[in-house]
C-alpha cells in the first residue's frame, strides 16, 4: 500500500512539473499584452482565420494558444525614405521625403488580413514613389527646382488619398532635400541671379520714366499758372495780401507804393526809441 501511494506521489509529481513546464512555455501565448497606442489583430488557427469583425484595443488579452495576436503600432510614425527619380531630359533627381503615417485603428484587422504587417513597404512607399516619378518624369531640372514645387505636393496629396483608400492614414510627406546635379543646379541658380538681377534693372528703367513724367507734368503746371499771372491778376492778388495784412490788430508801418500800379506795404515794425527820431543834420565842410 505504501509503494503504491509513493508511485501515485511520484506520478503526480512529475505530472505537476510537466504541467508547469508547458504552462510557462505556453504562457506568452495565452496572455498577451496590448500596449499603450497599439491595436491587435486576432488569427483564429481553428476559426476561421484573421477576425476582421474585431480589434483588440489596449490591455491583458486571453486568448487559445493555437490562435496568436498580430499587434500594430496606431500611433503617428516616422519613415526617412531615399530614392532617385529621372527628369524628362533624363537628368537624375535624388528625394529624400519624411513620411508620417499611421494605420486606420478601426481598420487594423482588414490591414492585417488585406495587407500585412509590412504594409508601409508594400503601400505607402510604392504609391508615393509612383506619383512622384510619373510627375517629375514630366519636368525639365528648372522646373524641379523653381517653379513646380507646387504640382509635387498636389501629387502627393493624391497619393495620400490613394493610401487611405488601403486602410492606412498619412499625415503629411515631408521633401527634406531634392537634390540635382551640382553642375545643373549651379547653371540654374546663375540664370536665376540673371534674371533677377535684369528684372531690377527694368524695374529702374521703368521708375526713372516715372519720376520723368511727374516732373514733366509738374513744370507744365507751373508754366500754365505762370502764364495766366496776367498784371490785373497780380495787382488783384496784391489788394487781397494788403487786406489781409490791415485786419491784424498788432501795430503797422504802412508804405504807399509808389507809380500808378503801386499798392501800399504794409508791416508789423516795433517803435523802439529812436527809430522815428529826427535825423541831426551835420555840416559837411566845403570843397575848398
Amino acid at each position: 500500500m505504501k509503494k503504491y501511494a509513493r508511485e501515485y506521489l511520484h506520478g503526480l509529481i512529475i505530472s505537476m512539473v510537466i504541467f508547469l513546464i508547458l504552462f510557462l512555455l505556453l504562457l506568452h501565448r495565452v496572455l498577451v499584452l496590448i500596449g499603450p497606442g497599439e491595436a491587435g489583430a486576432l488569427f483564429r488557427t481553428l476559426g476561421g482565420g484573421t477576425d476582421i469583425e474585431k480589434v483588440y484595443p489596449e490591455g491583458l488579452r486571453l486568448i487559445w494558444p493555437w490562435d496568436r495576436m498580430f499587434i500594430y503600432n496606431c500611433r503617428v510614425q516616422e519613415y526617412a525614405h531615399q530614392f532617385n527619380v529621372l527628369t524628362v531630359n533624363g537628368l537624375k533627381v535624388h528625394l529624400d521625403l519624411s513620411i508620417r503615417y499611421r494605420p486606420e485603428y478601426a481598420l487594423v484587422s482588414k490591414l492585417h488580413k488585406d495587407v500585412g504587417e509590412d504594409y508601409v513597404n508594400i503601400v505607402v512607399i510604392p504609391e508615393i514613389e509612383n506619383v512622384l516619378r510619373v510627375l517629375i518624369g514630366r519636368l525639365n531640372a528648372e522646373e524641379v527646382y523653381t517653379t513646380k514645387r507646387s504640382l509635387i505636393e498636389k501629387a502627393i496629396s493624391e497619393a495620400i488619398e490613394q493610401i487611405a483608400q488601403r486602410y492606412v492614414n498619412v499625415d503629411n510627406v515631408i521633401i527634406k532635400r531634392m537634390q540635382l546635379p551640382e553642375s545643373v543646379a549651379e547653371s540654374i541658380r546663375e540664370k536665376m541671379k540673371q534674371k533677377h538681377m535684369a528684372a531690377a534693372y527694368v524695374f529702374r528703367l521703368e521708375r526713372e520714366e516715372e519720376e520723368k513724367k511727374r516732373k514733366r507734368i509738374e513744370a507744365e503746371g507751373l508754366e500754365r499758372f505762370n502764364a495766366a499771372l496776367s498784371p490785373e491778376v497780380l495787382q488783384y492778388m496784391g489788394i487781397e495780401a494788403t487786406l489781409q495784412l490791415s485786419q491784424s490788430t498788432n501795430s503797422k508801418v504802412v508804405i504807399i507804393g509808389g507809380g500808378k500800379g503801386g499798392l501800399p506795404i504794409i508791416g508789423n515794425m516795433p517803435l523802439t526809441p529812436g527809430i522815428l527820431a529826427t535825423p541831426t543834420t551835420e555840416e559837411v565842410p566845403e570843397e575848398p
